[in-house]
């Protein structure tokens, strides 16, 4: 509601004199003027036969065209221009050419008088437009504030007059914007004094997540969030034409093998489509951290402190978070500015960056609505010497209520393949890993989805929604190694809406591999809303017959449920054969769920399950085993030390351990969940380490 009002009110400001008169304009408006009162008509006299529906796709281009002194062409029209979709010929509908002169700025008492405009069709003609994105959910306040204290230094002494800034920020699980493209210093001044000292009572906007996702545990422990919330920023700015600039601050941005790898290339390709380029800034500045850490913590412990490794992991993970920022500004054309303390010099180089360039706009000739990748190519007529500098292409809109079953079989595995994932719909995976054999590791896959998806079917109408899962896993050749083609089926009827949003689908399989790296590539769809999302992360599954330092373990499951194997909701792969049959997680006709998003009540136990391996062992050698939990450096809780005896399977030389604890005495709050494994006679050990959520 917000963003109608404004665009309400920019329409509003606008006076009707800016608009020049064209004659094409005018012709064009007589003629569907006179279509639509021949439609009416006719559907007047034949109201049964009648149906009226537009289509309408426009393309646009912001293309920069410099001769090789880097000097911009000016002058050009658009038979100068030559546009191809596919090697197809397109015609041009939309030109105009965007002039940006950089003056010096007013004094900030003053607001910038931009000099008056020659009458133009857009209300930012020869403007240069910059976002300043405040992502505060990642921000120490330290940081915030360096943030906001080079945003007032960029206001006050670097604006000049042809900019138009707009502030945004992501706090409490949504985009906010604070203020519209605006030239008028006191009001941006305004806004960011208000962001660096917010008022108490200002607690409008809700708590709640963003973009689909539900407001508890999918929004905890997620990076994706962040890409998320620049997604939703470049698609806001999408009905914008002309080229735009996210200036995005935040204290780094650490993207690793559980995140969704495929919100990555959904935001970078939601921002090419706005034409958005990303300016990341980190906003830490230029960090000289202590190697085992500075006063506001206790020092580590282990040998890590005495070999290195604690200091380089520290290092390591510090220059993970920088890689993201600079991913999102090379993909997009923008540049990130890292390990610098002047973070208004990030707001400098956004500004620099859009020199004066052209706007072309067509209609494409191939009106298919099949998602695919449609490469444009613009080139100069008459053998032209310059450098275009433009979007290569842009991928199809999809249609999802007029497929038929063999359109949505296609849909749906050509939207496995497709370059520019889908992230409609929210998915959480987990893959864990154990050792059948000297060769052999069972993966089994769980995938959590939000019960909103059966929200939404069930506000459409339906009794029951269809969910479809494909998925395939490839080798770190690209080769596909194994396949998933499956589906829910989820009865509706008998359920409140409330009820069904706090149950989510929860959707396991498993596969057996091979040690080796990986990419799990998981496609899930609602067949009722035709909603999608693509789930992708590289994962590992290590040669535990090499592991000589210490005791080989599997991966560590965590989970609040174990549920009977005849649960269709929670088994939808029950009828799988063998693969399920030998999965470690089934004990006794007991599945054990895994915790997809590791957040637990209180009110539950929490289990923990997973396998030691004794190779060439013939009975069980003498473990012990203990779970600690910690909130920062301060241990807070840790069980009595298991001992374990016996359980060796013949086989896969495995040894059972599981754990059962009582959460109820903990407070909430985020902890990391250690597991040890020792081994008396043969001096070993073995860490297991994640962070948790509890919550009453």
């Amino acid at each position: 509601m917000k963003h109608k009002d404004t665009k309400t009110q920019r329409h509003k400001e606008r006076p009707l004199t800016t608009r020049a008169y064209d004659p094409r304009w005018h012709a064009a408006f007589l003629c569907a003027f006179v279509s639509l009162c021949l439609c009416v008509s006719y559907a007047q006299q034949n109201p049964n036969q009648f149906s009226l529906q537009v289509n309408t796709q426009l393309v646009v281009q912001t293309v920069t065209v410099k001769d090789n002194a880097g000097k911009t062409v000016e002058g050009l029209t658009a038979g100068d221009f030559t546009v191809t979709e596919d090697g197809v010929p397109q015609t041009i509908s939309v030109f105009d050419f965007q002039r940006l002169e950089d003056t010096p700025a007013a004094q900030p008492a003053t607001p910038i008088q931009a000099p008056t405009p020659a009458p133009r069709n857009s209300q930012y003609q020869d403007r240069r437009l910059l976002v300043l994105f405040f992502d505060q959910t990642t921000s120490a306040p330290s940081d915030q504030l360096r943030s906001f204290a080079a945003a007032v230094k960029f206001i006050r002494t670097e604006i000049q007059a042809p900019d138009l800034v707009m502030i945004m920020a992501f706090s409490k699980g949504a985009v906010r914007t604070l203020q519209e493209f605006t030239n008028n210093r006191d009001q941006l001044l305004e806004t960011l004094q208000k962001l660096m000292y917010p008022e108490d009572d200002d607690n409008t906007t809700p708590d709640n997540g963003a973009f689909g996702q539900d407001a508890g545990e999918f929004n905890i422990f997620n990076t994706d969030r962040q890409l998320a919330a620049l997604q939703t920023a470049a698609t806001m700015l999408r009905p914008f034409n002309e080229r735009k600039s996210i200036v995005y601050f935040a204290s780094g941005l650490r993207l690793n093998g559980t995140d969704n790898q495929a919100q990555l290339r959904a935001t970078i390709n939601a921002a090419i489509r706005a034409n958005v380029s990303f300016y990341p800034v980190d906003a830490r500045g230029l960090v000289a951290s202590a190697p085992l850490g500075d006063a506001t913590r206790q020092s580590p412990g282990g040998i890590g402190v005495f070999s290195g490794t604690t200091a380089m992991a520290t290092i390591t993970n510090f220059q993970r978070s920088q890689d993201s920022l600079f991913a999102l500004a090379e993909d997009t054309g923008g540049k990130a500015l890292l390990d610098s303390n002047d973070l208004a010099a990030g707001i400098v180089q956004a500004q620099q960056a859009i020199t004066s360039y052209y706007v072309i706009g067509y209609y494409p000739t191939n009106t298919s609505v099949d998602g695919k990748f449609r490469r444009i190519k613009i080139a100069l007529k008459d053998g032209v010497q310059a450098k275009l500098d433009y979007r290569q292409g842009y991928f199809a809109p999809k249609q999802f209520s007029k497929f038929t079953a063999a359109d949505k079989e296609r849909q749906l595995e050509e939207a496995l393949m497709l370059g520019d994932p889908i992230t409609d719909l929210t998915i959480a995976m987990e893959v864990n890993y154990f050792q059948l054999n000297r060769a052999e590791y069972f993966v089994p896959i769980t995938v959590k989805i939000p019960g909103s998806e059966l929200v939404l079917a069930r506000s459409g109408g339906a009794e029951r929604t269809l969910i479809d899962f494909i998925g395939e896993v490839k080798d770190d050749y690209g080769t596909t190694i194994q396949n998933l083609r499956d589906k829910v089926d989820i009865k509706l009827s008998g359920e409140t809406a409330s009820e069904l949003s706090k149950r989510p689908i929860q959707y396991d399989t498993g596969f057996t591999l091979l040690p080796g790296k990986y990419v799990m590539k998981f496609l899930a769809r609602n067949a009722e809303t035709g909603r999608m999302g693509t789930y992708q992360t590289p994962f590992v599954i290590p040669n535990l017959m090499k592991e000589e330092k210490r005791i080989p373990i599997s991966s560590v499951v965590l989970s609040s449920q174990r549920v009977d194997m005849r649960d269709a909701l929670y088994n939808a792969g029950k009828d799988k054969g063998a693969g399920q049959a030998a999965s470690p997680l089934v004990v006794e006709g007991q599945k054990l769920i895994p915790s997809v998003t590791r957040v637990f009540s209180k009110s539950r136990d929490m289990y923990i399950y997973f396998q030691a391996y004794e190779r060439n062992a013939t009975s069980t050698q003498p473990l012990v085993a203990f779970v600690t939990f910690y909130q920062g450096q301060t241990k807070a809780f840790e069980t009595p030390p298991l001992a374990v005896v016996d359980g060796l399977d013949p086989k896969s030389k495995a040894v059972p351990l599981k754990f059962s604890l009582a959460l109820g005495k903990l407070p909430a709050g985020e902890y990391n969940c250690q597991v040890t494994v020792l081994d008396p006679t043969g001096q070993k050990v073995a860490f297991w380490q994640a962070p948790v959520m509890l919550v009453p």
